[in-house]
């Protein structure tokens, strides 16, 4: 039985990825340059070694930039976007439902543990979770299973009690590295990009109550093992 829901945090409880490649875009256009998002969608739910988009950027304009100086102006236009953000639409119903229903909440995030609880702090969630892993307490962090392991650990769960939502081609691999059933709730980005090997995809947070959907998802894993 799914004792547990397993949040990933950018892109899908709060819609931070957009505004981090619309502060790279501007940046960019300094420069009279794109940035293609093509390039871009490699780091989604991943790291800068899959994608580093200063040093694209020196690549692309041929001569060695102020990296420092870009990465201060790009993170301080990317923070006064993000932090008019609100939590993305059915995230708080379904905490809410877990609780109700008798869940633990955990969430796995590549992202720092002060940028993650700065925010959940801020959309008045941070109390809501059980468990909280963050990129910068694990060795390997997504496509890599490290942090989704981290999360059962500290809920004391095994693959088997659990769920994941994730927005990312790279989140998804990471649940499912970990043995875990993922579902893709995609953004208005990781929707234009393949997430057919999640388990499920669902639209939205909003589109269904969490019960039906625990109900699906016990119904596929049921057919599964018999199949």
């Amino acid at each position: 039985m799914i004792q547990a829901l397993i949040f990933d945090f950018d892109g899908l409880i709060l819609e931070t990825e957009v505004p981090a490649f619309q502060s790279w875009q501007a940046i960019y256009r300094e420069y009279g340059c794109d940035l293609p998002l093509e390039e871009w969608v490699a780091c989604i739910g991943g790291t800068t070694q899959h994608f580093d988009a200063a040093a694209y950027l020196e690549t692309t304009v041929g001569y060695p930039l102020p990296q420092a100086d870009i990465q201060v102006r790009r993170k301080q236009l990317h923070l006064k976007m993000v932090e008019q953000l609100e939590v993305l639409p059915g995230v708080e119903n379904y905490v809410q439902e877990a609780r109700k229903l008798g869940l633990k909440v955990g969430l796995a995030s590549n992202s720092s543990r002060q940028w993650v609880a700065g925010h959940l702090k801020r959309l008045g969630l941070y109390e809501q979770f059980d468990c909280i892993c963050c990129g910068d307490e694990v060795e390997h962090q997504k496509p890599e299973p490290d942090l989704y392991l981290a999360a059962l650990q500290g809920l004391h769960l095994t693959a088997e009690q659990a769920v994941a939502f994730e927005d990312s081609p790279n989140g998804v691999r990471a649940a499912q590295r970990a043995g875990i059933f993922a579902i893709a709730v995609p953004n208005a980005i990781t929707q234009q990009l393949p997430l057919g090997h999640a388990d499920l995809r669902i639209p939205s947070m909003a589109a269904r109550p969490l019960a039906d959907l625990l109900a699906q998802v016990e119904k596929m894993r049921s057919n599964a093992t018999l199949a």
